[in-house]
């Protein structure tokens, strides 16, 4: 009988973790509504009508509409596209940095570790939200010459990939220390030793050798990773620093909401739905994942 590997058995583990499958069922929706929100959205995001001002949900508008008369399932659909697109961008390139120099910390050792771990230890004493919000800041108003050109060349989205490499700076620190740490056990391994004695360069045995053991703790915590990006757009948005109108996303859906949720409360509470769903969607997932590659825990 031929053995399985440590993927397919967590693969197997996996479905029958009920609720992180549920969560996967759901975040597949989500990506799907993300991609054909130009089919499904049955209205124009930025179509304003005012004559529409805060009106309840109804027949042809059936979450409602905003404070200039736009159809606010239109704009929580097409707001997907922008929460996922941040969450997944900002997790893949937390993810890339983290992992490099976790990895280099740990199987170099020595200076190179002192000074990563340092160096990561460093940026961990930031405060991160307030920087985050000083260089949203001054990207969005500052007149200096050249962040008015980095605007222009970035045009339309240059709001998105602010925000992605904002959150990206401040977010990889989490992922190096976990890769770090179990680099320091993986290295000593009787593998890697023979891998050694066989001549194999360093590069070779961290990429061939090292890199795939790390696969399961990396994807739970790109997971997590992703909820938290999304969590972080939407309170930078509503505090609004984050991604400006009129592109929709639903954190500004939330700020523009935040005078008058409780006379027109279905204002906030869709786009805020939204945010919680989709969050605890992707922990549910990267506790799934935890629990279905650690050998040690049972479901």
């Amino acid at each position: 009988m031929r053995s399985r590997s440590v993927l397919q058995l967590g693969i197997q583990r996996l479905r029958r973790h009920k609720l992180a499958m549920f969560s996967l069922g759901v975040i597949v929706l989500l990506l799907l509504m993300a991609i054909f929100a130009p089919f499904i959205a049955p209205h124009d995001p930025n179509a304003q009508d005012l004559s529409g001002f805060y009106a309840p949900p109804s027949r042809q508008f059936w979450l409602g509409q905003d404070e200039l008369g736009r159809d606010l399932l239109s704009r929580v659909i097409y707001g997907s596209r922008v929460s996922l697109l941040v969450g997944f961008s900002v997790a893949f390139l937390s993810i890339l940095f983290g992992t490099t120099l976790g990895l280099m910390a740990g199987f170099f050792g020595r200076g190179t570790d002192i000074a990563i771990s340092r160096f990561i230890e460093l940026m961990l004493s930031f405060p991160t939200l307030a920087l985050q919000l000083v260089i949203s800041g001054l990207f969005a108003s500052s007149d200096a010459a050249p962040v008015v050109a980095l605007r222009n060349a970035l045009g339309a989205n240059a709001n998105i990939l602010i925000v992605v490499l904002v959150f990206s700076l401040f977010g990889w620190m989490g992922t190096a220390r976990l890769v770090r740490g179990e680099v320091l056990k993986l290295k000593n391994l009787e593998y890697t030793d023979a891998a050694r004695a066989l001549g194999a360069s360093s590069v070779r045995i961290m990429l061939r050798h090292l890199l795939p053991n790390l696969f399961a703790i990396v994807i739970v915590q790109a997971t997590l990773d992703v909820g938290t990006a999304i969590l972080s757009e939407a309170a930078l948005s509503f505090l609004g620093f984050g991604i400006q109108p009129p592109v929709s996303t639903w954190g500004n859906m939330l700020s523009n909401a935040n005078t008058v949720v409780l006379q027109y409360p279905w204002i906030a509470l869709y786009p805020g739905l939204m945010i919680l769903i989709t969050v605890l969607s992707f922990n549910f997932l990267g506790d799934g994942l935890r629990d279905a590659f650690d050998p040690r825990s049972r479901l």
